[in-house]
């Protein structure tokens, strides 16, 4: 099995993979749709909008002991031990908040509040969620900001640049699983292991909310402090963020209530369909899992559905890129310029910024969509491209992401669009 470009689904179980999912081929109104912004908010499963559509229902607080509550109450553990296996998380507290960028800024400023330093650590691509909530309170604390510049050649941001910037009076690290415009996975083990050789006790804080919905996330081998996810780009609902955090980080001071324990962040009723959803998305792996290895263990399955997910997801990037004998790739057409085009396949997500030479980004995207493709423009005056374009020495990309719900003739269909852009 040649894992380097990747493994697809057959065409039974791809099938059997849309069939989950809402809107894959065709728009709500039943127009014939080719969706590849899935990094801007995935496909949604149909299970997790049936749990949350029916928890949400149910007028019953789970805060009460009749057994309505009592049956929310159970909704609610479920989905926080779902979410600890998405984290591969044993310990620490899960904090389920409105969305992930909400429980980012509360989560830095929790440490840049009670954690002694002089200085707090973070890259030039991080999504604002975190990169402004790290300036907001270095600012309201006194601490200097330094910030690890990108590697344009393989689109993210090199160990050495990041851990070089980590001293002994280094408050916290905040670094991303992978960027949203290049794809490129940064090694956080190695982040981790290495920071933690200049400085021990050092709090770090990862942002996975791109990485999860394409690869493996384990807190028990990064070690880190923080995590985060968005359900929404998981395969999931809007209007949700999980956060795993550490013993000691969830023991920071923060925002509570009076009466709650000292490691609980939720602040008013909890919504049990937010965890109905998290357990969704979670069966939705496994059932995945199911069909490659046989184990009566829910992490177990979730690995494998992951892997195999990843693994999909690569054979579609390898065929993006290379193309096959009847459509060119990426690499291969006219006029088509493939950004931040690391060779190591397994180092990326499913994402990948291009451009066009006779069209803008913004042009592009009106073309892709005349031809019923959605694909997503990344821009120097938006706030959440600017500077990690300015990084790469980008003026702009065509932003294309696909999900494992895709398939080769998909993609084929893709290229065969662009080709057509690219020649007129």
């Amino acid at each position: 099995m040649n894992t380097s470009i990747g493994v697809p689904f057959c065409a039974t179980l791809q099938q059997a993979i849309k069939d989950r999912f809402h809107f894959v081929d065709e728009d709500f109104a039943g127009n014939r749709r080719l969706f590849l912004d899935n990094a801007g908010g995935s496909f949604r499963l149909k299970a997790a909008l049936e749990r949350a559509t029916l928890v949400d229902a149910i007028p019953d607080c789970s805060e009460r002991t009749h057994e309505v509550a009592r049956h929310l109450q159970q909704i609610e553990a479920q989905g926080a031990a779902d979410a600890r296996l998405i984290f591969n998380a044993d310990g620490g507290s899960i904090f389920a908040s409105h969305t992930a960028s909400g429980a980012m800024f509360d989560v830095i400023r929790a440490v840049a509040e009670n954690v002694a330093g002089t200085n707090v650590v973070t890259t030039v691509l991080e999504h604002p969620s975190s990169f402004d909530a790290v300036s907001c309170y270095a600012a309201k604390t006194g601490k200097q900001m330094r910030v690890a510049a990108s590697n344009p050649a393989t689109g993210g941001v090199d160990v050495d640049a990041l851990v070089e910037l980590v001293d002994r009076d280094t408050c916290f690290l905040s670094v991303m699983y992978a960027s949203n415009i290049s794809g490129a996975k940064l090694d956080i083990e190695s982040i981790v292991q290495r920071s933690r050789e200049v400085k021990p006790d050092l709090f770090i804080i990862v942002d996975a909310v791109q990485h999860a919905p394409h690869g493996v996330i384990d807190v028990r081998r990064t070690r880190v402090d923080a995590m985060n996810v968005a359900p929404y780009k998981f395969y999931g609902c809007r209007g949700s963020g999980i956060t795993w955090l550490s013993d000691r980080m969830a023991r920071l001071a923060h925002h509570k209530l009076a009466a709650k324990g000292e490691t609980v962040w939720d602040l008013g009723s909890p919504a049990p369909a937010q965890f109905a959803v998290v357990t969704a998305i979670v069966d939705y792996v496994c059932w995945l899992g199911e069909r490659f290895v046989r184990s009566d263990d829910r992490r177990e399955l979730f690995v494998e559905g992951m892997r195999r997910i990843e693994l999909h997801e690569r054979a579609l990037l390898a065929r993006l890129l290379d193309g096959n004998r009847d459509v060119p790739g990426l690499r291969a057409i006219e006029g088509v310029t493939v950004h931040l085009d690391y060779r190591d396949l397994s180092k990326r997500d499913m994402v990948v910024a291009m451009s066009i030479d006779r069209l803008t980004p913004a042009d592009a995207v009106r073309e892709y969509e005349k031809r019923g493709v959605i694909v997503y423009e990344r821009v120097q005056d938006s706030l959440y491209s600017r500077r990690m374009l300015d990084s790469f020495g980008l003026s702009g990309a065509i932003r294309v992401s696909p999900l494992h719900c895709h398939s080769f003739d998909d993609i084929d269909r893709f290229l065969r669009v662009t080709t057509e852009l690219a020649s007129r």
